[in-house]
């Protein structure tokens, strides 16, 4: 078994309630009542009158002529209701405005088992310690990318790093791209070879380098839950090109082959 990056890769492979108050009602409203209550107070002094019995007749009589008037204005507020009924029509829209959120759905995978097929690729070796980790990686990508812009050979995938060996001071590594012909006049420490195959956990990095210990540490503790062993190696396949994104926009594909 080896250690991983730092202190997470060693252990990676070592073995409102609100109150409302409301206005009181003033007492002025009862005083009308009493005024009202008065008026009826004289009406029956004026029933005993015959005289008063004969007026009320005409009086009655021109009361029922504004009535069919009345009876004629609810005959056109009843077409309006229909109207009214069909405003419900526009309300179906927001059953489908609800229905846009289930489909958003942003996960990365983390720990997903999968299946990595060899490809060719050319690959140069190195070592690097853990300050300056992230610039050899660099370095080494641009060397292989020199080395096909000049051949005018365009890599077949994403750029990889295969750790090979860790310790608490640095590391051993392959970085690899995929190519689908072999290059040319290759340095003495580059070589054509096929990447690593085989069953491995999925995890997805996104950010800088230099805060992947904090990944490293979710994966340790996933394996320790899962009670799984790793291979003594693990793979990074940068799926944003790391010559040309920012270092805190990185997206990493994290392989842990398994035993």
């Amino acid at each position: 078994m080896i250690r991983f990056r730092r202190l997470a890769l060693a252990a990676l492979i070592p073995a409102a309630a609100l109150s409302l108050g409301l206005p009181e009602v003033l007492a002025q409203t009862p005083s009308p009542a009493p005024a009202a209550s008065a008026s009826p107070s004289p009406a029956p002094s004026a029933s005993p009158t015959p005289a008063a019995s004969a007026s009320p007749a005409p009086a009655t009589t021109a009361s029922p002529a504004p009535p069919p008037a009345a009876s004629a204005s609810p005959a056109p507020t009843t077409s309006p209701s229909p109207a009214a009924s069909s405003s419900p029509s526009p309300t179906a829209p927001p059953p489908a405005a609800a229905a846009t959120p289930a489909p958003v759905q942003t996960a990365d995978p983390f720990g997903l088992e999968t299946t990595l097929e060899a490809k060719k690729v050319v690959m140069v070796k190195g070592t690097a310690n853990w300050d300056s980790a992230f610039d050899t990686l660099i370095d080494a990508f641009k060397a292989l990318n020199t080395l096909l812009d000049k051949q005018g050979i365009k890599p077949s995938g994403n750029a990889m790093i295969v750790y090979t060996s860790t310790d608490d001071t640095g590391f051993t590594f392959l970085a690899e791209i995929p190519v689908e012909q072999d290059p040319k006049n290759l340095s003495k420490d580059m070589s054509i070879g096929k990447s690593p195959e085989g069953k491995v956990l999925k995890f997805v990095h996104r950010g800088s380098y230099d805060n992947m210990d904090n990944t490293y540490e979710a994966i340790t503790n996933h394996l320790d839950d899962k009670r799984l062993e790793a291979k003594d190696t693990f793979i990074e396949e940068y799926l944003t090109d790391p010559l040309k994104t920012a270092e805190d926009k990185l997206v990493i594909n994290v392989f842990v082959p398994l035993k």
